[in-house]
This record gives C-alpha cells, sequence and structure tokens, in this order.
C-alpha cells in the first residue's frame, strides 16, 4: 500500500480541479492512469475512474450541499433522463463512423473553449422568468439569493444528448453540463457546477457499481484506495475555493478543459 501513497496528491488535485468547475474528473483521470499504466487494459482504467469520480463526486456534493448550492430537482430530473441517453450513446458506437463524429466533436469542443476564454461574461446573463419555464429559488447558506428559470423539456432534451455523447466520447458529462446549464438553461454558475457534482455523483454510482460487481479492477484496489483518499480531501478544497472564485473564471477554468479533451479526441484520430 506504501507504494502507491504518491497517488493521494494525485487526487488531491483532480478532486480540487474537477470539483470547482463542476466536473467528476475523469477527463483528467483517465489519461494520467493511461500514461501511468500503459499495459492495463481499458475497462480496469474505466473501473477505476468511476470509482473514483463517485467518491470525488460525492465529496463534493456533501461540500455544496452545506453550502446549499444544490438544486436538487433539476438534478435528479437531468439524473434521470441522462441515463437513457448514455445507454443510447454506449449501443450507438458500432454503427456511427466513429472518427468522423470525435473528429467533429474535438473541433467543436476546441472552438467553444476558446469562444467561453474570449467571452466568459456572455454566460452570465440577467435571470428572468422564463416563458413556461421551472421557476427556481434557491438561497446559499451565505445568504446569497439566486432566482432563476428554464424550460424544462428543454433541459431534459438536453439531459438526453450530454448522455449520448458522453456515453459515445466515454468521457464525463460535467464539462458539457455546466456549459450547458449556464448558457442554454440560465443556470447561475455557482449553482450549474454544484448541481453537476451532484449529478455526476449518481451517474457514477451506478457505473461503478457494476465495475464492482464484475470485479474488473480488485487487483487495482490499492490504486483506487489511494486515488480516492485524495480526492476526497480535494473536492472538499475545490468547493471551499469555489467560494473566492468568481463565475466568469470557473468559466475559464472549465474552458481549459473542454480544450484539453478535444485536444484529445483530435489527437486520438489522428493516430
Amino acid at each position: 500500500m506504501g507504494k502507491y501513497l504518491w497517488l493521494i496528491p494525485l487526487g488531491f488535485i483532480v478532486g480540487s480541479y474537477a470539483t470547482l468547475i463542476g466536473a467528476g474528473g475523469g477527463f483528467i483521470l483517465v489519461p494520467v492512469l493511461l500514461l501511468l499504466y500503459p499495459e492495463e487494459r481499458p475497462e480496469i482504467i474505466t473501473g477505476i475512474s468511476l470509482v473514483v469520480v463517485f467518491f470525488n463526486s460525492l465529496s463534493g456534493s456533501v461540500a455544496y450541499a452545506r453550502m446549499k448550492r444544490i438544486d436538487y430537482k433539476s438534478g435528479l430530473l437531468f439524473a434521470a433522463t441522462t441515463l437513457p441517453g448514455a445507454v443510447l450513446g454506449a449501443l450507438s458506437t458500432a454503427y456511427i463512423p466513429r472518427r468522423l463524429f470525435d473528429a467533429t466533436f474535438g473541433l467543436s469542443m476546441i472552438a467553444a473553449s476558446a469562444f467561453l476564454i474570449l467571452h466568459p461574461e456572455k454566460v452570465q446573463r440577467i435571470r428572468g422568468k422564463a416563458k413556461g419555464g421551472l421557476l427556481r429559488n434557491l438561497v446559499e447558506a451565505n445568504g446569497t439569493v439566486h432566482t432563476f428559470s428554464y424550460n424544462p423539456l428543454i433541459g431534459v432534451a438536453l439531459s438526453l444528448v450530454v448522455g449520448y455523447v458522453s456515453s459515445l466520447l466515454g468521457i464525463g458529462g460535467g464539462i458539457i453540463k455546466v456549459p450547458t446549464f449556464v448558457h442554454l438553461l440560465n443556470f447561475p454558475v455557482h449553482i450549474a457546477t454544484a448541481t453537476s457534482v451532484f449529478i455526476s455523483a449518481v451517474m457514477a454510482l451506478m457505473g461503478a457499481t457494476v465495475h464492482i460487481l464484475t470485479g474488473t479492477f480488485h487487483y487495482v484496489i490499492h490504486q483506487t484506495i489511494t486515488l480516492a483518499f485524495g480526492v476526497l480531501f480535494g473536492a472538499q478544497f475545490g468547493a471551499w475555493l469555489s467560494k473566492y472564485v468568481k463565475g466568469g473564471w470557473i468559466i475559464r477554468g472549465l474552458a481549459i478543459a473542454l480544450g484539453f479533451v478535444g485536444i484529445r479526441i483530435l489527437l486520438s484520430v489522428i493516430k
């Protein structure tokens, strides 16, 4: 066990950054694990990542719950509708030309990254009552009031798309969910990141349970435990840090993550 202790700070960094921007951390962890363990089977890497993402998202959810930033009603609705999209995405992998899709989506993510970096203020609009929308009113623990609304039908449709694309590409949905919530559903940035982390916990629990029951990573349990230990504390730090980071900078951090994943997808196409 001692030889894996160096994975704790790695988990701490992953947990801090991912929780700050509203993601589970798989988009960072998977490529790092692939570099660290090039001989390992993909399903083992995925299993480790899902379990670690669950603990990261769980810890982040607890921290954001204390801050009262999670929109539970919207989170449970979107989690429920993301799942069918994820199933469809997994089933579609054999029927869609993967290289073309990856190239198109990779370029789109890089373009979105550039847009968010250059215009973070464009995603922070005045939040009012949307016509026919679901009105949400949340009060944070520090007294900050958030009143916003969105069309639940659009939210459900977007969740299906996010689940589908995330499953098809094999990435976590957090880096897609947050800009979608903010830019298309009118969520305040901090509510969007907290709710996204909550959804990630629900979704990662489902995936991680499957891997645990099938025993696909029983012999890498020590690596998983040490990484999970790191993200538990990292997620708490990331949530705490979000209190001092303005929404615009969180969007820029998210944009960097989008660009990173977009480049990674393009590189996989070139190989």
